[in-house]
């Protein structure tokens, strides 16, 4: 089971309002949502969990790029909603790009099938996988500071489970606006 919120800051404290992330295919369209919903370019905290799997924060800060964390990213990894989260950026990956790609290619010959046996013996093999960041870290990932300024601390942030949604919202002093989006 999934729950999704965004908590606006505004004037006059935190803004609560369930989402649907159905349309949602990006991080992209998660800010551009999160933006909408605090039209002065406010604090916007986008709160996303599973329930004892895994929960996700996004903050966006008016045009600022998101921050980003994610409690534990193979079991995000494993869910529709946390792979808008875990972006290559987040998790350590190139970013794809053209340039990237023809670095990153390795041109001793290997590229025409020519030395299956440097990669069967493992000399290479065991490089070239570990290259390709397929793998998705177990635990935390990205910024675990999100949420320092507005009174939830690393430490905090990283200990929490279970109902993580509910105890940031607690720490900020939104549970009462959150409960009424649940």
């Amino acid at each position: 089971m999934y729950f999704a919120a965004l908590l606006a800051r505004t004037e006059d404290g935190w803004e609560a309002s369930d989402t649907e992330l159905d349309d949602v295919e990006t991080l992209s369209d998660l800010a551009d949502l999160a933006r909408e919903a605090s039209p002065d370019e406010d604090t916007v905290l986008v709160l996303i969990e599973q329930e004892d799997a895994w929960f996700g924060v996004v903050r966006v800060d008016g045009e600022e790029d998101p921050r980003i964390y994610v409690s534990d990213a193979a079991a995000a990894a494993r869910s529709s909603y946390g792979e808008i989260l875990l972006t290559d950026e987040l998790l350590g990956r190139d970013p794809g790009d053209d340039g990237d790609d023809l670095d990153a290619l390795d041109l001793d010959g290997t590229e025409d099938g020519e030395s299956d046996d440097e990669d069967e013996d493992g000399a290479d093999g065991g490089t070239a996988s570990a290259g390709s960041g397929d793998a998705v870290p177990h635990g935390p990932v990205g910024d675990p500071e999100v949420l320092d300024d507005l009174g939830v601390s690393e430490k905090e942030l990283r200990s929490m489970s279970g109902d993580a949604v509910g105890e940031i919202a607690e720490a900020l002093g939104a549970s009462e606006v959150l409960e009424t989006v649940r």
